[in-house]
């Protein structure tokens, strides 16, 4: 039982994860042409077609047609919420989006809100800054983020969707290059002398993260020294972000036999790795590291281990 404890915390955290993920139905979304005061129409269209490529690569289907929104607004400007609940109903619509772009200096001020036409219930009533007419491509893809899952604007922050309020360094808040360590224990499966206990293991990580994978190198006291390269395949670039991946490397195990002069069994050998686990708070310059690796030692032993580990980057 001992054994397969971190196997079972580590599944815990991922069906929470995939619990906690967004969802949205097939509701039919209105969104009302923004309504500026002082920016240029180019961009302020510009702007409404970023929202709406957005929501669509999502997997909305079921969105009004500008066509079809302009036909019912006619003549009118639609600058307040009664106009476009009022737009929303009469094109059966589930759900209506309205946008107020604003100019504030060099910055724009963008705001926004998610109408529930059949209960009139404001679901969302959001407001961000945009620091140029560049940023409102970051800000369209996650208020389209934030519509769909109807959380606040600021839970739905993704590497690459840094606004740059956020952070005027890059698209991102934390560096690329992480220098980290974790600790945890081995537990052996088979060989290491059959000495099942579990160990204590302390492990250094010097990380170079890309959008998509974390690449890097590991260096490890678990039974003994390991070194390994490793590589992660990323799959959300949310705050939560699980992952997979493997390593390869070398593993000097320490055994009671090597310290027999008769004894020619090696101990050390090439290692692989499969591992799993989750990168914490990801877009921030710090991360909270839980990791699951099952590793196999080609040595004359036969070593093979879990190793459950947590840490920082």
């Amino acid at each position: 039982m001992k054994k397969r404890l971190p196997v079972y915390i580590l599944l815990l955290l991922l069906y929470t994860n995939i619990l906690g993920q967004e969802k949205f139905d097939s509701l039919s979304y209105a969104i009302i042409p923004f309504y500026s005061n002082g920016l240029d129409e180019i961009s302020v269209q510009t702007a409404q077609s970023l929202l709406r490529i957005e929501m669509e690569k999502a997997g909305v289907k079921n969105l009004f047609s500008d066509k079809r929104i302009k036909a019912e607004i006619a003549d009118e400007i639609c600058d307040n919420i009664d106009c476009a609940l009022s737009v929303g109903k009469n094109l059966n619509a589930d759900r209506v989006i309205f946008c107020k772009l604003s100019p504030l200096g060099e910055k724009i001020v963008v705001q926004y809100y998610l109408i529930d036409v059949h209960t009139n219930n404001k679901l969302l009533l959001e407001h961000t800054i945009a620091n140029s007419l560049e940023d409102l491509e970051n800000v369209m893809k996650r208020i389209a983020k934030s519509i769909l899952s109807i959380k606040p604007f600021n839970e739905g922050a993704e590497v690459g969707k840094i606004t740059e309020a956020e952070t005027k360094e890059s698209l991102r808040r934390s560096s690329k290059y992480n220098f980290g360590i974790t600790f945890g224990y081995l537990f052996p499966q088979s060989g290491y002398d059959d000495d099942m206990k579990k160990t204590f293991t302390f492990n250094t990580y010097f990380d170079y993260e890309l959008p998509e994978y974390a690449i890097g190198l590991m260096l490890g006291l678990r039974r003994g020294f390991a070194a390994n390269v490793y590589a992660n395949y990323l799959l959300s670039k949310t705050d939560v972000c699980p992952y997979v991946g493997s390593s390869f490397g070398f593993h000097w195990v320490t055994h009671k036999g090597m310290f027999y002069i008769n004894e020619n069994k090696s101990s050390d050998g090439f290692e692989l790795g499969l591992a799993a686990g989750l990168r914490l708070f990801h877009t921030y310059d710090f991360q909270v590291v839980l990791n699951l690796e099952y590793i196999l030692t080609f040595n004359d032993y036969n070593d093979k281990a879990i190793v459950f580990t947590i840490g920082i980057l």
